[in-house]
């Protein structure tokens, strides 16, 4: 099984096609970490195409959101406009459906899903300390997160936890998984990198070759953010999407 890993896709639909086309036929389905809504200006675009095509999924943070009753509580001033702009913006099926999405973790035979932790949906896994609670946690030999908007992943070992490297400059890391082993992966955020690197990130993991594929992928970053700016939305949502903040 080839299974395409996204997160943070965030209504931007330019991103999420350079995605696709840069992993045309090389996946069977999709899995996203949640937070498919929030801060950009496709949110119908997004969420239709994300019902149609996702194997599983999450809700994030940003979806809870901006569903029917979500509220705007830990939102700052630039994102809860952009959540009640969404809401305003959404039709009546994507609402319901943004609504209905699971919390995480949801785990299956080989792999969990959670958006922030397994521990709880919205923390922030960001640096080795904050991951190295969840060796007796996570039940899975590989648990996938999004929420940091940061390219990331750790490997339990038998001398303990270590950071494994990720794209930088190149375009590919490639992560041989060892069946003794246990992984925290993160694919990096398709809608809006805060890595200081503004390519779209994504995951490829296939299951036979025990391969996971970290990849960025150029964008038309320009459109994107004209979508921000006809929506009216703060201005900063547009100009971080260059600079990958």
């Amino acid at each position: 099984m080839r299974r395409l890993i996204l997160a943070d896709l965030h209504s931007n639909l330019e991103a999420l096609n350079a995605v696709l086309k840069d992993a045309a036929d090389q996946y069977d389905e999709i899995v996203c970490c949640g937070d498919v809504a929030g801060y950009g200006g496709s949110p119908n675009e997004v969420i239709e195409w994300s019902r149609a095509n996702c194997k599983t999924i999450v809700r994030g943070n940003h979806d809870r959101a901006c569903g029917k009753d979500g509220n705007l509580l830990d939102f700052n001033e630039r994102a809860g406009a952009a959540v009640i702009w969404t809401r305003d913006s959404l039709k009546a099926a994507n609402c319901e459906w943004l609504s209905a999405l699971p919390p995480g973790p949801l785990v299956f035979d080989d792999y969990e899903l959670a958006h922030g932790s397994p521990l709880d949906e919205d923390e922030y896994l960001i640096v080795s300390y904050d991951v190295a609670p969840l060796s007796g946690v996570i039940m899975r030999p590989v648990c996938f997160v999004g929420h940091t908007h940061v390219q990331s992943a750790w490997e339990w070992n038998r001398g303990g936890l270590r950071q494994l490297p990720v794209p930088r400059k190149e375009r590919e890391r490639v992560i041989e998984l060892a069946p003794d082993r246990m992984y925290l992966i993160n694919p990096g955020s398709v809608g809006q990198p805060r890595d200081h690197d503004p390519r779209a990130g994504y995951a490829i993991w296939d299951t036979a070759h025990r391969t996971l594929k970290l990849r960025r992928v150029e964008y038309d970053i320009k459109s994107a953010q004209e979508r921000i700016r006809a929506a009216g939305l703060h201005p900063w949502l547009a100009d971080r999407l260059a600079f990958g903040r």
